[in-house]
Formats: structure tokens, C-alpha cells, sequence
């Protein structure tokens, strides 16, 4: 892995536009997907995107990959800026970053068989004869833990974790730098959540790939990751190395996720705090001013100038190497009681 970052998105921002009418259509809002992102990925290394639904994972991914275009800022792969791209270089360009989707029966078509489904995206780009991509589908069959003859089959006839399977060997097919996996556990069961991302980890060793992990789950992200971003509303509010980010949260928003994640010490999870958030998140086409987790978050009132929240939004600031957080009150957070009572437990009571 080099220090040298194979991809860089700065100030990305993805809003949708709210339309009225049918025959004259106008546009009356704007959906704020995506709100500023700004990180980068290191070859060889697995980032881990993390958030609940809405917070614009997807799109994140789906800007990164050009299936949306971004309303501003730049998303640049191995030096060259995506937005610039045009006819040819794009096709060149874009062979190189591939997607894993989340549902892994809608994303290959139905009426392709598995070895049609793979072989696509050869036959779009032109790699091989057609002896060479039945021998390549095949290698790649095997690669991914399927035997040769389900090539021949189609996807209702697959289980889940096969169809991944399927959408993981098609997103290898052109021999990527980096694969964006959107989901790609949450619709499986445990068990199998576990085969594909042992999977994804071998893979990653054999071909030098570069992975953005894209999930709602931070036990599962924890697990694969290198490090981790967290997104609240269409923003980062912390970002870290992944075992930084578990022993020393700072965001408030990021410590409630934690409490959600049990241990394995009952005695200690006897003792933890869990913290529920109230509310759902506010609307994407009309944010919050200010701290956008303020309307939500469970320590605001203890944090001593609580107006600050709902009238300055707080920049993403370096706390330490490679930790960056966005939050007013960082150093309360890290010195309050509640924070230890979700890590560590509430202290035994006395006798």
C-alpha cells in the first residue's frame, strides 16, 4: 500500500431537483444528497463508508462510478479527473472502477444466463475472441467459488449469496483498480455475509484491488476496513482508522452507532449504555442550519452552548493524524461520562 491516493473526491456534492407538473415541468426544491464529501483511498487499502439510510452512501458510490454526475466537485482516479473524460477515454478510464450492487438479483438481468451476465462487459469493451471470453468467465466462475456449469444458469435460479457471487466475478471480468461494494452483504444471511467478505479479502490479496465498502452496519464494516468514514446527512462528521475510530469516537453521532454494536463480554454489555435516537433524521431537500445532527443528537444540552449547534456548522478538523471530526464540542465529548458508559460500561457499583 502507498501513501499516494489512487482516488481523491473533494467537495462532492449530488443534489437532485424536485419537479412539479407534467407538461410544464418546474422545479420547485432540491434534494441535498450528497453535501460536500471530501475523502481519498489509498491503493491497496479498504475505506469504509457507514451511515443509515438516506445518508447518501449510494450516491456517493454511484457518482464515484459516473452512473450520477456530480453537481460540483471532482472526483479524481489515479490522477485524472473523471469530469474531464470524454468518448474513448471514458470507456478506458471507467474499465478500471466497477460496482458491486446491493440487491444482487436486480442488478443482473434476467433473461441473460450467468455466463452472459459476466461476459457483457468483455463483449462492451471489445477483450477477447469469443473462445477466449468462455475461457475467461469460466476462470472467473472459479475464482469467485462457483463451479463452471452455472454459467449456463440464471439468476432465479441462484441463491442470494451465488448471485453476489455472480455480480462479484462480472465487477472483475475487466481486471479493476478499485471495486465500490454498495451493500454487498446486507441483503444475506450472517453466515453468508461472512463467506462473501472472506471472499472480498481474498480477492482483494490475489488481484491488488482497492475497495470502497459501502454499508449501513459498523460491525460489518469494522471487520474489513482500514479505515472509516462516517456520514450523517449527505456529510462526513468523522473519519479515522478503523481501530481509532472504535476505541476514541468524537462524534456523537458516531458513539450512538457504537452502542449498537454488542460485546462479547456480558458483563461489560450488562453495563454499556445504549443510546436510541429520537426522531428521524430531518429531510434531505430542507436540512437543519447548523450542525446538521443537532435536531437529533443525545448530547447537545450537556455540551454548555447548545445555540452554537443550531446556528454554525462545524468544519471536518483534524483531532489527530488521519482522525478529522466535525463537532463544536470535541474535547467535551471525549471528557464526558456517557461516551465511557457506551465503550467501556457503566463503572461495577460498589458493595
Amino acid at each position: 500500500m502507498t501513501d499516494a491516493p489512487m482516488l481523491e473526491v473533494k467537495d462532492l456534492r449530488v443534489h437532485f431537483p424536485i419537479t412539479q407538473g407534467v407538461v410544464f415541468r418546474k422545479t420547485i426544491g432540491t434534494v441535498r444528497a450528497v453535501d460536500g464529501v471530501t475523502l481519498d483511498i489509498r491503493r491497496g487499502e479498504t475505506v469504509g463508508l457507514v451511515g443509515e439510510s438516506g445518508s447518501g452512501k449510494t450516491t456517493i458510490g454511484r457518482a464515484i462510478v459516473r452512473l450520477y454526475a456530480p453537481t460540483a466537485g471532482t472526483v479524481v482516479f489515479e490522477g485524472t479527473d473523471l469530469a474531464t473524460l470524454k468518448g474513448a477515454d471514458t470507456k478506458k478510464i471507467t474499465a478500471r472502477l466497477q460496482m458491486v450492487f446491493q440487491d444482487p438479483y436486480s442488478s443482473l438481468d434476467p433473461r441473460m444466463s450467468v455466463g452472459k451476465c459476466i461476459d457483457e462487459p468483455l463483449r462492451v469493451h471489445r477483450t477477447g475472441t469469443k473462445a477466449e471470453r468462455r475461457a475467461r468467465v469460466e476462470e472467473l466462475l472459479g475464482t469467485v467459488g462457483l463451479p463452471a456449469r452455472m454459467a449456463t444458469r440464471y439468476p432465479h435460479e441462484l441463491s442470494g449469496g451465488q448471485r453476489q457471487r455472480v455480480g462479484l466475478a462480472r465487477a472483475l471480468a475487466l481486471r479493476p483498480s478499485l471495486v465500490v461494494a454498495d451493500e454487498a452483504v446486507s441483503a444475506l444471511d450472517v453466515s453468508i455475509q461472512a463467506q462473501i467478505i472472506n471472499l472480498l479479502q481474498r480477492l482483494q490479496r490475489e488481484f491488488d484491488l482497492t475497495y470502497l465498502f459501502i454499508a449501513h452496519d459498523l460491525a460489518v464494516v469494522r471487520h474489513i476496513s482500514d479505515r472509516i468514514a462516517v456520514l450523517y446527512m449527505g456529510q462526513v462528521v468523522e473519519s479515522a482508522p478503523t481501530d481509532m475510530l472504535h476505541d476514541d469516537p468524537l462524534h456523537p453521532y458516531t458513539i450512538a452507532l457504537l452502542s449498537a454494536i454488542p460485546r462479547p463480554d456480558p458483563e461489560i454489555e450488562a453495563r454499556r449504555k445504549h443510546i436510541v435516537l429520537s426522531g428521524d433524521p430531518p429531510s434531505p431537500a430542507l436540512p437543519p442550519p447548523g450542525c446538521r445532527f443537532h435536531t437529533r443528537c443525545w448530547l447537545r444540552q450537556k455540551l454548555g452552548n447548545p445555540e452554537r449547534c443550531e446556528t454554525e456548522a462545524p468544519a471536518l478538523a483534524s483531532v489527530a493524524p488521519e482522525h478529522a471530526v466535525a463537532c463544536h464540542f470535541t474535547d467535551e465529548v471525549r471528557s464526558s461520562a456517557e461516551r465511557d458508559a457506551v465503550r467501556l460500561g457503566a463503572p461495577p457499583a460498589q458493595a
